[in-house]
């Protein structure tokens, strides 16, 4: 056969099977009217399947967090046909103007809006929700979609767990068409933090709805269905216990509690007042929620521990003492006298009356403002280094070692760097070279440009509760009951200063709580070692510090309490710890019920935020 007779061929064969085809359509469309109907009659709806958010629990295993259905009335506008708008309005609830407002908004969304399915109305209530499904026959193109939301066993741990909300077009953006409008997901805490682990896997069903939106059936028996994929369940270090009794005792407060377990570097509590109740973030009124705790002038949705950089006062006196030594400029046996304070020139750094002269840990014990005001002289002007610049860099790398003044890396959205002014702040104050010790006295005393968030003073309590090092604080001990696979929260970060040194420091702080300023913090059978603080304040009252780590060898807890406008370390910051520490060491908090009694009665805040602190807590 030549080429002309093979392209005849093939040009039959070609034709002969168009005719077949355009023969069976045309039987299709004008004999066979099963296909019209079916195309009338049953419309392909795609039902995204949600999977329930993954549970979380604290250290012993209680129950925190856990899911409630919702229900979604879902709108895909192409599909509405018919529609008895007046009866639609009068089951939901809503005016006709408003349906007109929503279903036109919807349809001018971006893509093929007209042909998705978008949220019409948000988490109906059950008679809403119980009434539309008795008439959801007579509004085709809409169906409601079931999915979780939150909540909250407990109305505490707030900025711990934080809270889910809607997301935005930007989420939606991010997240490679995983999120659509109407999706919620992780806004701040655990639940920001670990979004990708809590939320799971959507799944996505395939059903044939008649003209009467009635399902009729699965679409090829779910050939091309996905299962939804349960999100992951956390175990976090929080012991609910704890954290119950800090916020407590900070009740009509302002400040921050931060327990770490100095071995592991796992966030045993973590307290921020005022506070509020998380399960305000749940349900149809959450966003009207979200703008009252905004507006409130208290702050509640301000992380305190994470961000609030504070003054250290006297706590940070333990570092210097720390460094001082590493600098070879300070040993236990240094002595200074005190007459009422540090003189140099015309500067004084006053301090209380105690007994002078002092070594290194009768100083610790009772914080004398002196005798570290002559350390912190000796480490800046120290004639090893060519200025006071040099040395000033030294100090500042030793200091920072210990986590201050840099972000920790929690595992918390929200974490702030605090303050540790490097030399170029005082360059471009004093100018470079002119200035020295006594320009810069105030850090010796944990005062001046200093700031250190609570999350920081706990973590350096922890590197000395450890002997020189520490684990990056984190709230997550584990996920699906395997441990925290980041490889950061098992890395040990080695402090500057060299183990030795830490022995005679830690001597002095347990003096503190034995025979110091911290003895109303001393409890029977465990050996607490400890340093109270009364950080001045320049917009008002001092504020209360401490900060300890108990017992003294192999520690369990470390511990920072920070009161604003509270006055001295051992008037209301100590006492708070004390009962914290007892709590968790012993699993109770009521052997001092004078003490226990004046924390919870106490009432600190002096405006009128105590009834707005109540509102929002409870």
């Amino acid at each position: 056969m030549n080429s002309t007779s093979r392209q005849r061929v093939l040009l039959f064969i070609f034709f002969s099977i168009a005719i077949v085809f355009i023969l069976r359509l045309a039987m299709m469309q004008l004999l066979d009217d099963s296909y019209l109907r079916s195309a009338q009659e049953n419309v392909l709806q795609e039902q995204t399947i949600y999977p329930a958010r993954g549970l979380v629990y604290d250290r012993t295993g209680e129950l925190l967090v856990y899911n409630d259905a919702i229900y979604d009335l879902m709108v895909i506008p192409e599909q509405v046909k018919e529609l008895d708008t007046i009866g639609f309005c009068k089951v939901l609830g809503i005016t006709y103007g408003d349906f007109i407002a929503r279903f036109e908004k919807i349809k001018r969304g971006v893509g093929y809006a007209s042909y998705r399915p978008s949220v019409f109305e948000k988490q109906l209530t059950i008679p809403i929700y119980a009434a539309f499904q008795e008439k959801l026959f007579d509004f085709r193109g809409f169906y409601v979609e079931v999915r979780t939301d939150r909540k909250y066993k407990h109305n505490n741990a707030a900025h711990i767990m934080g809270y889910i909300g809607e997301v935005t077009d930007r989420d939606i953006e991010k997240s490679f068409g995983y999120y659509r409008m109407g999706d919620l997901k992780g806004i701040s805490g655990v639940e920001r933090s670990y979004e990708d682990v809590l939320r799971g896997k959507k799944g996505v069903r395939y059903v044939l709805v008649d003209s009467k939106n009635r399902t009729q059936g699965r679409y090829k028996e779910g050939m091309y269905d996905t299962a939804a994929v349960a999100g992951k369940n956390i175990t976090l270090s929080i012991d609910q216990k704890l954290q119950e009794l800090g916020e407590q005792l900070m009740n009509n407060k302002l400040g921050s509690i931060v327990a770490i377990e100095p071995a592991t570097g796992e966030i045993l509590a973590l307290v921020s007042m005022p506070t509020y109740d998380p399960n305000l973030f749940v349900g149809r009124q959450r966003g009207n929620n979200y703008m009252k705790l905004l507006r409130d002038p208290a702050k509640p949705l301000f992380n305190r521990p994470l961000a609030a950089p504070y003054p250290p006062g006297s706590i940070f006196k333990v570092l210097m003492s720390l460094v001082g030594q590493q600098e070879g400029v300070l040993s236990p046996n240094t002595t200074y006298g005190c007459y009422g304070g540090y003189h140099m020139g015309g500067l004084t750094v006053g301090c209380h009356p105690h007994g002078s002269p002092l070594n290194l840990r009768g100083a610790v014990a009772v914080s004398c403002n002196a005798y570290f005001c002559n350390v912190y002289r000796t480490v800046i002007d120290n004639l090893m280094y060519p200025n006071s610049e040099t040395a000033y860099k030294k100090w500042y790398e030793h200091i920072s070692s210990f986590g201050v003044g840099r972000k920790l890396g929690v595992d918390l959205y929200g974490e702030g760097t605090g303050f540790l002014p490097p030399s170029t702040y005082y360059d471009k104050v004093y100018g470079r070279y002119r200035w020295k010790s006594s320009t810069t006295i105030s850090l010796a005393i944990g005062q001046g440009e200093l700031g250190i968030t609570p999350l920081q003073m706990a973590n350096a309590t922890a590197v000395v509760a450890n002997r020189g090092f520490y684990i990056t604080p984190h709230v997550v001990k584990a996920i699906d009951d395997k441990p925290n696979p980041n490889p950061e929260y098992n890395k040990k970060h080695w402090a500057s200063v060299d183990t030795p040194f830490y022995s005679v420091v830690i001597d002095g702080m347990q003096d503190v709580i034995e025979r110091g300023t911290g003895r109303i913090a001393a409890i029977p059978g465990i050996t607490i070692c400890g340093k109270t603080g009364t950080a001045q304040n320049p917009h008002g009252k001092d504020h209360s510090v401490f900060f300890a780590f108990a017992p003294k060898d192999n520690p369990k807890i470390a511990i920072a309490v920070f009161v604003e406008n509270a006055g001295f370390g051992a008037t209301w910051a100590a006492p708070i710890a004390s009962l914290m520490i007892e709590q968790y060491l012993t699993g109770n908090h009521t052997t001092r019920k004078y003490l226990l009694e004046r924390m919870l009665k106490g009432n600190l805040i002096h405006r009128n935020d105590t009834a707005t602190a109540q509102t929002i807590k409870h």
